[in-house]
């Protein structure tokens, strides 16, 4: 892992400002998500930033809960130390998150996890991952928001006739426009104390 300074400016509140966004509370709901998956694990004995970073870093963790969730998504995980390997690995469960229909803006980025840059973000994919595993597996934790039912209405045939008829506000209104108090074009402006 690289040794970066945390740097000085603007820098340095960015930096601040991405550390404050990490909830010990989302992070610990992510962990115990994720070992009530995988049923082996003990991520959520450490649901701090820093210690939570040294259980996912090398991705073998994060793959194994994604080809648990969708078989088959990652082929090969990799065991070796090796930091282009690890990065392999956590490029390989972003992809495997991407199929399995989280959004591309709740990704993190590789080097978020790999240099301990955003963890926020990478508690937000774990979190939006559980999200959306809910109708597959029942894990017992509840990760996540609760996902919306769908509120279908029927409406008659003399119902949507008579909406046909309304002109909506966002279309605008000619009640109540006059001219009334206008100036002519050409007159100079009167300026009035």
């Amino acid at each position: 892992m690289a040794d970066r300074p945390k740097g000085f400016g603007f820098s340095a509140e960015v930096a601040a400002k991405m550390d404050s966004k990490y909830s010990v509370q989302n992070a610990s709901k992510a962990a115990k998500w994720i070992d009530a998956l995988l049923k082996d694990t003990t991520i959520a004995s450490s649901p701090e930033a820093g210690e939570l970073h040294e259980k996912l870093k090398d991705g073998t963790v994060l793959c194994r809960v994604i080809n648990t969730l969708k078989p088959g998504s990652v082929k090969k995980v990799n065991t070796s130390k090796m930091a282009f390997k690890m990065m392999e690995n956590i490029g390989n469960f972003l992809v495997g998150c991407t199929k399995y229909g989280i959004s591309t803006t709740d990704l993190f980025q590789t080097v978020d996890l790999y240099e301990n840059q955003n963890m926020s973000q990478v508690v937000q994919t774990i979190l939006a991952l559980a999200n959306a595993s809910k109708e597959q597996v029942d894990t017992g934790v509840d990760a996540g928001v609760k996902v919306s039912a769908g509120n279908k209405r029927e409406f008659t045939d003399e119902q949507l006739k008579e909406g046909q008829n309304v002109i909506g506000l966002q279309m605008g209104t000619n009640k109540m426009a006059s001219q009334s108090g206008m100036t002519g074009y050409g007159t100079g402006r009167q300026i009035i104390n």
